[in-house]
């Protein structure tokens, strides 16, 4: 019997980092998930005087028009100056003044207030969490690493459904006054461990060698990387790094290069369009009005909450999944099964309801719901992680927070959109609306397959062989050998 080989330091820091900064994200989830479990708290409707469709859907999108000035304007320059690490624990501390103002909130204009301030928040965890994973982690496992901030998402979703379940029975008039708000202060809690925790972590390399701190970069990079690789492999990676900086500092980078420098532009737009079809292939809803969903199916208040928990649980198994498949099948691939899973249970769940209308047929909604169940395994192996994960690798150094968060953009910009058009969409026209959220996943898959290059296994350096074919750079071999720059500087983009 063959002796069991130990498992690296490197290895155990990078899950406990990665799985750590999801903490965040966890954040994030439970900040959405326990929306959708208060729109039908009895409590929430009387305090905010039983609000209509249109002004539920309000309620929800101004959160992303928070989240869209952030990402624009906030969001990456907080990720440049302050590190990754200082701009989630500032975005964490402005999500907790936003939860005190949605939690006190006696009028819709303190909601309002409440979610506009999250939103900011939220969009520099959002963005900062997945940044830091991808920098930290080794190339050709790094899919699996940045999954870890999906993960984290959907444990927080689940965890507010399970909450808003368990505050139902809290039924007393005392209990419906103060349930909900309850339930909203509970995010404290995981927001404390994450502020708490992060000034212990190290700063990514990538960031810090931006900074002119190499002695730094090097002592971070050797706590990420020991016993996973040899000095020699670890010089390699950290000059490739260097290399990488410097030729954009040659090359006098200014963020209006990502609008008029081609390579970059082209990664930008596949970027943000990524984010937006990931929010409109119906996702959205899904995370914010699928207790409403369940009672239209003719399910009580109590039982969609229950179900709701149970279908955003099997989130965290299916975005476990793709942890494992994503680096092994790529990105293209599973975001197109994906979208495939969801473009056929979005069909199922238009035309039963059209078949057997108001529930007159137990079955026909019973299958709903078990479609419903599929709709998340393929946003959850598909869109929901990979969408992060190819934003946050494809851009250079000097461009990447800035990118990310110009292409997070376009994902507020599609839950905008889906925040309002679902809940009246589900009123005038019922479930007729599935269908065109059907017809955008369809459009999604020959869009991915042909505009969108594969970028499983290359270093986040290496990402200019793919892009840069406008510049001139001469490529000297496979795509893991060097290549050079315009300015002529060798890179090396070979890492563990």
């Amino acid at each position: 019997m063959a002796p069991k080989v130990p498992i690296a330091k490197a290895t155990l820091r990078l899950h406990f980092l990665c799985a750590f900064f999801g903490l965040g994200s966890f954040v994030w989830g439970y900040n959405i998930g326990i929306m959708a479990t208060i729109y039908v708290n009895p409590g929430f409707k009387a305090a905010l005087h039983k609000p209509k469709a249109s002004q539920t859907g309000l309620i929800t999108a101004i959160y992303y028009l928070g989240t869209w000035i952030s990402y624009i304007f906030l969001s990456h320059p907080a990720s440049d100056r302050l590190g990754r690490r200082y701009s989630a624990l500032t975005g964490i501390l402005v999500v907790c003044v936003g939860a005190a103002f949605q939690a006190g909130a006696r009028n819709m204009a303190m909601m309002i207030i409440g979610r506009i301030i999250c939103g900011l928040g939220m969009a520099l965890v959002s963005t900062a969490v997945p940044l830091y994973q991808s920098e930290v982690a080794p190339a050709k496992q790094r899919g699996k690493y940045v999954v870890m901030n999906h993960i984290g998402l959907v444990a927080g979703l689940a965890s507010a459904f399970w909450v808003g379940y368990a505050v139902s029975f809290w039924d007393s008039p005392h209990g419906k006054r103060v349930g909900w708000r309850m339930s909203i202060t509970l995010q404290y809690i995981p927001a404390f461990l994450f502020v708490v925790g992060l000034p212990f972590c190290p700063e990514t390399p990538r960031w810090l060698v931006e900074k002119d701190r190499p002695d730094e970069a090097r002592k971070s990079l050797l706590y990420l990387r020991e016993g996973i690789c040899t000095s020699s492999e670890l010089d390699a990676e950290l000059q490739a790094i260097q290399d990488n900086v410097t030729t954009h500092k040659i090359s006098g980078a200014k963020w209006q290069d990502l609008f008029t420098q081609r390579d970059l532009f082209d990664r930008l737009w596949r970027a943000a369009l990524l984010q937006f079809m990931a929010q409109m292939c119906g996702a959205t809803a899904m995370k914010y009005y699928l207790p409403t969903l369940f009672n239209k199916l003719g399910l009580n208040h109590r039982l969609s909450l229950l179900i709701g928990g149970v279908e955003s649980t099997l989130k965290i198994g299916c975005t476990i999944i793709e942890m494992f498949v994503i680096d092994r099948f790529g990105r293209r691939a599973t975001i197109i099964a994906g979208c495939t899973v969801m473009t056929f249970a979005m069909l199922i769940n238009g035309a039963l309801p059209q078949a057997y209308p108001n529930n007159l047929n137990k079955a026909s909604d019973y299958a709903c719901i078990v479609f419903i169940f599929f709709f998340t395994f393929g946003y959850s192996i598909g869109f929901g992680p990979a969408a992060w994960v190819y934003g946050s690798e494809i851009f250079p150094t000097a461009y990447r927070a800035r990118g990310l968060n110009f292409a997070a953009s376009g994902g507020a910009i599609g839950s905008i959109i889906v925040a309002q058009v679902w809940p009246v969409g589900i009123q005038n026209i019922g479930s007729k609306v599935y269908f065109y959220f059907m017809a955008i996943n369809l459009v999604c898959i020959p869009i991915v397959y042909f505009f969108y290059p594969e970028t499983k296994g290359r270093s986040l350096e290496n990402m200019d062989v793919l892009f840069n074919k406008s510049h001139g750079q001469k490529r000297l071999g496979s795509p893991d050998d060097e290549y050079q720059t315009p300015e002529g500087v060798t890179v090396n983009p070979k890492v563990v």
